[in-house]
């Protein structure tokens, strides 16, 4: 055959593998591969746990392969007869996080994770991918499935809660669906999980862009009865087992809240339509985590709960980055600075990524007030510190935060020039050097009432449109 025309039939037949629609491809189920991830600081080994099943498919049936260029991890669904890409999505990952910690330096660690995706039709080859240092998706690991072998497993799980719907504005695979589980509640207690999850979710459509984008949304929740009120706390010594494995203390954390056992927590969301999930602890130390597409959590009862709710959301939702950089971390830090995945800070800040958003006025990168409020920061951290080293009451926490909110929403949405304009502004990600955000003030950088900024918003917003659209 002639090269051209063998060119042509092959973008053909590209172009009637993409224009295949969803019930070519997939069945209306989900398909869940959990595997365990273990590794150190330098070594990284993905190996296959389980393929199953995890309900009816929630997800859209038109956005598949993601575009998003989000995530420290990204995995491929590739179809075998065609080896062309049928679903892919970017995420981040508790073992990702975990290989930035001293204790990586030390020894192996094993994690549990799963990914989702629609049920494919016929064999496919997953593959998983990690960023390298010039952000490019490198082969991680893969594996083979069929979904007609013997040792897929069909079968859905009886539920282990009880789902109820918070709200609910249209079919799953036409809206953003966000569960809420409930941890930590014994049954004398669902009543205050209903309250709490109200008064948590109102927050969160009462903050910019979801509040003008909740029509996007479904939310429902799950109720688990646990045995005693709150969850595992190490550090404090208040011993719990809960069903799904909530704990503080992640990566010996005081206000760091995950849970590590990922087949509990899948096990149980199995049971309702889902894409992001988010963890209410009935606990009233301050503390909550966030993973991009993995989890988010948030203890329901310190005096900053709203804040931690709708927070860490941001990490699960649109994988924004913290931009905050006094406060004590887990992570290593310092050295080289390789452009960040997270939309919301950069490496560069002559030339950021939101430089259309930038106001005309403002320098790049931008000054500001920043050893004044290191200063200060790092007065209410020894403080902080103090606190907790004595195991003081709780309210004692909440009062200095609130004190510390005081001050800093004055100084940095009042007294700062270039409060309220987009810029680049150093100090972010846990650096104080070499990293960028984009305002002086967000929900990702302090505890002000002052909701997302700008370049975070135009994020999230891209991600409701990706999932409802």
């Amino acid at each position: 055959m002639h090269p051209i025309r063998v060119v042509l039939a092959t973008l053909l037949f590209a172009s009637s593998v993409y224009a295949a629609s969803f019930d070519e491809l997939f069945v209306d189920k989900t398909m869940r591969v959990d595997y365990f991830h273990t590794g150190n600081k330098g070594e990284e080994i993905v190996a296959l746990d389980r393929v199953v099943s995890d309900g009816p498919w929630p997800g859209s049936r038109t956005h598949l392969v993601d575009t998003t260029n989000l995530g420290n991890y990204y995995f491929e669904v590739v179809d075998r007869a065609t080896n062309q890409v049928i679903y892919s999505r970017g995420f981040a990952s508790v073992f990702g996080e975990w290989q930035t910690t001293d204790e990586a330096k030390e020894r192996a660690g094993t994690f549990t994770e799963s990914v989702r995706f629609p049920w494919p039709r016929k064999a496919v080859q997953v593959v998983i991918k990690k960023r390298d240092k010039q952000n490019a998706f490198q082969q991680l690991w893969s594996t083979l499935i069929d979904p007609d072998s013997h040792f897929v497993n069909k079968a859905d799980l009886q539920p282990i809660g009880k789902v109820w719907t918070v709200f609910e504005n249209g079919p799953a695979s036409q809206k953003v669906d966000l569960l809420v589980i409930g941890e930590g509640y014994t049954a004398a207690e669902q009543a205050k999980f209903h309250k709490d999850v109200q008064r948590l979710t109102a927050k969160l459509f009462d903050t910019e862009p979801f509040k003008s984008h909740k029509k996007d949304f479904n939310v429902r929740a799950i109720d688990l009865d646990a045995s005693a009120s709150g969850v595992h706390r190490p550090r404090t010594r208040d011993d719990r087992r809960t069903t799904i494995g909530t704990e503080y203390n992640i990566f010996d954390s005081e206000r760091y809240v995950l849970t590590l056992d990922n087949r509990a927590l899948r096990d149980v969301a199995s049971a309702a339509p889902y894409d992001f999930l988010e963890v209410l602890v009935n606990d009233k130390q301050y503390g909550g985590g966030g993973i991009f597409n993995d989890q988010a959590t948030a203890a329901v009862d310190s005096g900053f709960a709203e804040y931690v709710f709708v927070h860490e959301f941001g990490h699960h939702f649109a994988g924004l980055a913290d931009e905050y950089y006094t406060s004590d971390v887990a992570y290593e830090t310092g050295g080289e600075h390789p452009e960040p995945w997270e939309p919301n800070i950069t490496a560069d800040g002559a030339h950021p990524k939101w430089m259309e958003l930038v106001d005309k006025d403002v320098p790049l990168p931008t000054p500001w007030m920043k050893e004044e409020f290191e200063k200060h920061s790092r007065e209410i951290q020894a403080r902080r510190r103090k606190v907790r080293a004595e195991n003081r009451p709780e309210t004692e926490m909440d009062a200095l935060f609130r004190e510390e909110q005081v001050w800093e929403t004055k100084f940095l949405d009042h007294d700062e020039k270039y409060a309220g304009k987009v810029g680049a502004f150093e100090g972010a990600g846990y650096e104080a050097k070499g990293l960028y955000r984009p305002q002086t003030d967000c929900i990702m950088f302090t505890r002000d009432e002052v909701g997302f900024c700008r370049v975070c918003q135009r994020a999230i917003t891209r991600i409701i449109d990706w999932y409802s659209k």
